[in-house]
């Protein structure tokens, strides 16, 4: 099994992923074939080996019909901030695309993941579900094949695991389609704060990671920290478009041949925080309250469990798990708000499913289904509380019908 390491020490974006891919050893010819499956036209690829600060790489370009060829939308601003002159898609357009075409399950699965990600996060921002969302600037051909070729190059070089160095952004501002943001923007920092990525600013006073290289780094990705015996076979670079001030424009991808005799899974990886403390003399109406406020609060869970403690006495075990960051204001928030004494915590690594979203259509209204996925094969499927809720309140019927009702339909 293959691994492969995104040393993105210069940040990333869509086309600077693909370049270090080609320089891999990823085919032109095979990338061009793959993204021909999906029907778009209007344009042409472009790779050509070139030097960034003395670095040879690879620098990869998407030229669109009635623009110049010396258009490049690596790396700059431009790339996913204020294509106002291109067509405006929403998710559900892209989404459709990417299923009605030939490509495989495994790149139409991940590709929609990633702009589900980019959906949820604007979605967030402007107040609006992620089906309704507009991509103003990830809906371009130009980024619509960054994020479909990544795909495409990841399922070229056979489904390596992917673990990548410490995400590190720039500074300043950005000019984009919601007027002038800091930087992060505010897509790239929903999307790693969703995932549960850190991010630390250095000097380099620009963007260094781009919402869909943001998006990437969050579907792919499994663990982000530094090499650790890592011996490489090949080393890639893919170039950007804008020289730097600090470092090279350089996005370093890593190949190397994995040891540890584990079966290749794609699933998601994390660390999360367990607080745990034993209760004796908390009533239920309090319990109630904590688990409640904790949840509103930004717990990713709290729940309690029945325990005998010392002497036979009944109890409860009361767990809530959060990000690592705030184990200390959760911590302090059980012992303001419980009769602990004192509360354990411990570190603990998680393995989750690939997600995405599919809406069912039943003789009740359209519903939201989540379904979870390994190796590109769905193994779960669970309908939207909250989306078999409206739909049940407007066809005026309980919601455990409009539940049965979608899973007759799932296969």
């Amino acid at each position: 099994m293959h691994s492969l390491y995104l040393d993105i020490f210069s940040g990333i974006s869509g086309d600077m992923f693909i370049g270090a891919m080609l320089d891999l050893g990823v085919e032109f010819r095979d990338l061009d074939r793959e993204l021909r499956k999906l029907g778009l036209g209007g344009y042409h690829l472009h790779a050509a080996r070139k030097h960034k600060s003395s670095i040879e790489g690879v620098k990869f370009d998407v030229h669109l019909e009635g623009e110049a060829c010396g258009h490049e939308h690596g790396h700059e601003h431009g790339h996913e901030h204020g294509h106002s002159h291109r067509e405006d898609r929403t998710f559900a357009l892209i989404r459709g695309m990417i299923e009605g075409s030939t490509l495989s399950d495994w790149v139409k699965s991940r590709s929609i993941a990633v702009f589900h990600r980019v959906a949820v996060a604007e979605g967030k921002v402007h107040g609006l579900p992620p089906e309704s969302v507009h991509f103003h600037e990830v809906g371009a051909v130009d980024s619509i094949i960054d994020i479909v070729g990544a795909a495409i190059c990841l399922e070229l070089l056979g489904h390596p695991r992917v673990t990548s160095a410490l995400v590190v952004e720039g500074t300043g501002f950005v000019n984009c389609a919601h007027g002038r943001f800091p930087i992060p923007t505010t897509a790239t920092l929903e999307i790693l704060g969703a995932r549960g990525i850190g991010v630390t600013q250095c000097e380099e006073p620009h963007e260094l990671v781009t919402p869909t290289g943001a998006a990437l780094l969050a579907e792919f990705v499994e663990s982000f920290g530094p090499m650790e015996s890592l011996k490489a076979q090949r080393i890639g670079y893919g170039l950007g478009t804008r020289n730097n001030k600090t470092r090279p424009n350089v996005l370093r991808a890593i190949l190397s041949e994995s040891t540890d005799g584990s079966p290749t899974h794609d699933w998601l990886t994390d660390q999360v925080a367990v607080l745990e403390t034993n209760l004796d003399d908390i009533s239920g109406e309090i319990l109630g309250h904590v688990l409640d406020k904790a949840l509103r609060l930004g717990a990713l869970d709290a729940f309690h469990t029945p325990i005998q403690m010392k002497k036979g006495r009944p109890g409860i075990l009361l767990t809530l798990l959060c990000e690592p960051d705030d184990a200390d204001s959760f911590t302090e928030f059980l012992l303001l708000e419980t009769s602990a004494f004192g509360v354990r915590r411990t570190l603990a690594q998680r393995r989750k499913l690939q997600r995405d979203h599919i809406a069912v259509k039943t003789p009740f209204g359209t519903v939201q289904v989540k379904r979870g996925l390994l190796n590109g094969k769905v193994v779960q499927a669970a309908p939207e509380y909250e989306s078999c809720k409206g739909v049940a309140a407007m066809a005026g019927v309980p919601v455990k019908e409009v539940f049965d009702a979608v899973r007759r339909l799932l296969p």
